[in-house]
């Protein structure tokens, strides 16, 4: 096997698994990351003599362990091991390992090795930035490119979350069912990070920052193969699956937004759309709709209209109330009265919006919809202050041209009454 590519991919597949089980082992994160690398270096210089492994992840963490307790006694001047020819890796013995490895102690070193990088004391840019180095194995060069800082800041970021997580004495016990809930719940808010970061790129970053989107997909099937009956992990899968489908049709060639109504439906993502909706269905036959969940249906229903038309506005109304009981956020709220616009009529959304006023004054969102429902009333002085408001909290430049196209709209309309 000399294949540069299914290598790759295998080292990629096997990194959770890997460093999680090295971590446990030495219960300390760049110990377990540098054993990691150079199990993955032997491996590129034993496969292609021997043949891949039966099970490249079992290889790979006795292999590092190995490496490990090789440096340790280095560092510490004991006898150091065997060469590697007299090394027990070179006639397939990863089947006896593989044997005596548990797939539940699998599942809670991945669950384990997430829950250190999204541990609370951690800012979530670190948190995302440490997942992504040490369970996704992303180069700091990469994650720098898709944060749009450069590699040193990254690197002290990532040292500095590394150093937080040990200063914090996070225990690597197994944890109890209960606690192992809380990490779940913990673990799905990090992954979903990681998603916006990606998903929130503007026109001329996507190509930086889209691979943000597919690697929390990815972080979301995995959890999904160790939780397979759990419905807000399906639904926190289908909900990034479906709104990454529309990834294609979401800007123009400027890198100008293009809002859901005006895509092109025929370049959304088939089989992403496919594999989201049966993941939504499956979720909600457990009966246990959650705020994944929710949000999920609400894009489900998006996905499924053929044409703008022919959304269902009401029944999203009807998720997006359910949303608001579960999560009492006025950002629901927001999102909601876009729905009962287009349901029941715009000066109920109005209504709707005019009490999130304080708590949503800076927010951008909240004054680019509520100068929308204005303009779409007639109303263009109130309108065109609100747009001005908006522009002022643009994120991006894509979000403050998409602004002022609203604002050349109003000109025009008086020019041509005028």
């Amino acid at each position: 096997m000399n294949d540069p590519a299914w290598m790759d991919a295998a080292f990629a597949a096997a990194r959770p698994k890997a460093v999680a089980a090295l971590l446990r082992y030495f219960r300390d994160l760049d110990t377990a990351e540098e054993a990691f690398q150079e199990a993955c270096l032997r491996a590129l210089r034993k496969w292609p003599e021997n043949g891949p492994p039966r099970d490249p992840a079992a290889w790979l963490i006795m292999v590092g362990r190995n490496a490990g307790l090789d440096g340790k006694r280095r560092d510490k001047r004991f006898t150091e091991l065997p060469p590697e020819h007299q090394l027990s890796d070179l006639d397939d013995p990863e089947g006896g390992m593989v044997d005596r490895l548990d797939q539940a102690d699998y599942r809670d070193d991945i669950l384990r090795l997430l829950f250190v990088c999204c541990h609370p004391d951690l800012p979530a840019t670190q948190q995302i930035a440490l997942a992504l180095r040490i369970v996704s194995g992303l180069s700091v060069r990469q994650i720098a490119r898709a944060f749009l800082v450069n590699e040193k800041a990254m690197e002290q970021r990532i040292t500095r979350a590394k150093a937080r997580v040990a200063a914090a004495g996070v225990p690597f016990d197994t944890p109890a069912p209960a606690e192992r809930a809380e990490r779940l719940e913990t673990v799905l808010a990090m992954i979903y990070l990681v998603f916006n970061e990606g998903y929130s790129a503007s026109g001329g970053e996507i190509e930086a920052r889209q691979p943000l989107c597919n690697e929390a997909i990815r972080l979301a099937r995995l959890i999904l193969r160790m939780y397979p009956a759990e419905p807000e992990v399906m639904g926190l899968t289908a909900l990034m699956l479906l709104q990454h489908a529309r990834s294609a049709a979401r800007f123009d060639q400027n890198g100008s937004i293009i809002l859901l109504d005006m895509q092109d439906r025929g370049l959304w993502n088939p089989k992403m759309i496919t594999e989201g909706l049966a993941l939504v269905d499956k979720a909600f036959r457990h009966r246990r709709p959650g705020p994944y969940q929710l949000q999920a249906a609400i894009a489900a229903l998006h996905a499924r209209a053929a044409r703008p038309e022919d959304t269902d506005w009401r029944e999203i109304d009807v998720l997006y109330a359910m949303l608001e009981e579960i999560t009492d956020s006025p950002v629901v709220t927001l999102n909601r009265a876009v729905a009962v616009s287009k349901a029941y009529g715009l000066d109920q959304a109005l209504a709707l919006i005019e009490p999130l006023a304080e708590r949503l004054d800076g927010y951008f969102n909240y004054h680019g919809v509520r100068g929308a429902f204005l303009q779409q009333q007639g109303r263009a002085d109130e309108a065109r202050t609100a747009f001005n408001r908006a522009i002022a909290l643009a994120g991006s430049a894509a979000e403050a041209d998409h602004i002022r196209s609203h604002l050349d709209s109003l000109e025009k309309v008086a020019a041509n009454a005028g």
